[in-house]
């Protein structure tokens, strides 16, 4: 992928202002006329010590005017997030125009997202919504609304749109279920945060038999707006927008960039926006293909789901930290060997932590137990999903050979998201997490 002037500023800026970058692009010429001229960021570096943003060596300046936001949909410790005031205002003022085609004057909107705790999803959601090119009228209920108040709400203020995580708007439709009611006024569904599957798309389309369901756009905490949602979007295809942030998508194994259409990779992510904390081919956790020829305006391409070396796994409305993960499961099993698997079953998530027992390994029951009571004690929203039905969790002891592996690098895949992502799959075979 070729490169412009801004990329340059951005890269000699880092290198400048950042310890982090000034290492980390130690040897890259000073002009560069390719993206594949930089090293891709190493996660867990990236994000060492950026619990204390005073010791944080990414950061290019003091946070004075700041945002500071905390990654992953937990209580647990998740890495912090930051932003000045005029990027923030960027982003939703980018992300607001790019909704614009997914409302029609008039429309009365539910915002669903979550707020508190230093989540970003309500307040991103709001503020965005301020700049869509419609006129709308937002109800900010967040997602901790009561769904008897909510239905009552719809009723009597007519909202017709309804905007917040799967998972939520799931709770929502299964009360609604339970009570044999529908609700035909809402006419749109616009979902975020994570992907929404065939099964649990039906179950939607019960309780909103006249809604039109779409994503709501593709960004994250960390890495900010990474792509749009169109109006000419299938499920899970989102359009890149140049100016904004530049997206590749390269080979898990070989580090080969993708042109071709259809064929899945890492997607990586260099902000050409962000300056306190710089994002320069930035691995963002999620898989992807592109739908659409080099060259192509705003080129589309469609998430497949979470890759395997991924530092933040969604499933409903929690994240997993894999490192936390690894960390229990040496803990409490003595055992470096595990995996996170993710399934589908009707509406519900499966979520499966396999691990092997060693030699130090204490009793396998005991150990079973003390990693579910850990995993929910860490991730309380686990309880909260499995109360509403939307999410089993299985803790399986196994052996090696049970622990697929890429069939390349031979490396253990600590996440296997089995979940059918989009209708089509014309995917090449590429020794990916979904083929292993």
């Amino acid at each position: 992928m070729k490169t412009s002037e801004p990329l340059n500023e951005l890269i000699t800026f880092a290198r400048q202002h950042s310890p982090f970058y000034a290492k980390h692009l130690a040897d890259v010429p000073h002009q560069v006329t390719s993206l594949t001229q930089l090293p891709l960021i190493e996660p867990l570096a990236y994000w060492q010590n950026s619990q204390s943003l005073d010791h944080w060596p990414v950061l290019t300046a003091t946070r004075e005017r700041a945002l500071v936001f905390k990654t992953g949909g937990s209580t647990s410790a998740g890495k912090l997030s930051v932003y000045t005031q005029r990027e923030w205002r960027r982003l939703v003022t980018e992300f607001g125009t790019s909704l614009s085609s997914q409302f029609k004057p008039g429309d009365r909107v539910a915002n669903l997202f979550f707020a508190g705790d230093l989540y970003a999803s309500f307040l991103f959601i709001h503020d965005s919504l301020a700049h869509v090119a419609v006129n709308i009228t937002e109800f900010p209920f967040t997602g901790d609304v009561d769904s008897c108040v909510l239905a009552q709400s719809i009723e009597q203020h007519r909202i017709n749109v309804l905007a917040g995580l799967p998972a939520h708007l799931l709770t929502f439709a299964e009360w609604l279920k339970r009570r044999e009611q529908t609700m035909p006024g809402i006419d749109t569904l616009l979902y975020g945060g994570e992907s929404l599957f065939a099964s649990q798309r039906e179950l939607l389309e019960r309780a909103f038999p006249d809604a039109r369901i779409a994503s709501i756009g593709y960004a994250s905490v960390d890495a900010g707006f990474i792509g749009s949602s169109q109006r000419d979007c299938e499920e899970d295809e989102h359009r890149m927008h140049e100016h904004h942030a530049l997206l590749e998508i390269i080979d898990e194994h070989s580090g080969e960039v993708i042109e071709t259409c259809d064929r899945t990779g890492l997607l990586v992510l260099t902000n050409l926006d962000r300056r306190l904390m710089p994002l320069i081919r930035y691995p963002v956790g999620d898989r992807a293909c592109w739908r659409e020829p080099p060259g192509a305006a705003q080129r589309k391409f469609a998430l497949k789901g979470r890759s395997a070396s991924s530092q933040r796994v969604r499933v409903g409305i929690v994240s997993l930290i894999p490192e936390d993960i690894g960390q229990m499961t040496r803990s409490i099993a003595a055992s470096d060997d595990w995996q996170l698997v993710i399934e589908q079953s009707g509406h519900r998530d499966v979520l499966k932590l396999r691990w092997v027992a060693t030699a130090q390994s204490p009793a396998t029951t005991e150990v079973d137990q003390q990693l579910r009571t850990e995993l929910i004690a860490h991730y309380p929203l686990i309880a909260q999903l499995q109360t509403d039905h939307l999410l089993v969790l299985h803790i399986e002891c196994c052996s090696l050979e049970d622990l697929p592996r890429h069939p390349r690098s031979g490396k253990c895949l600590r996440v296997l998201d089995l979940r059918c992502y989009g209708t089509r799959n014309k995917e090449v075979p590429d020794g990916s997490v979904d083929s292993a």
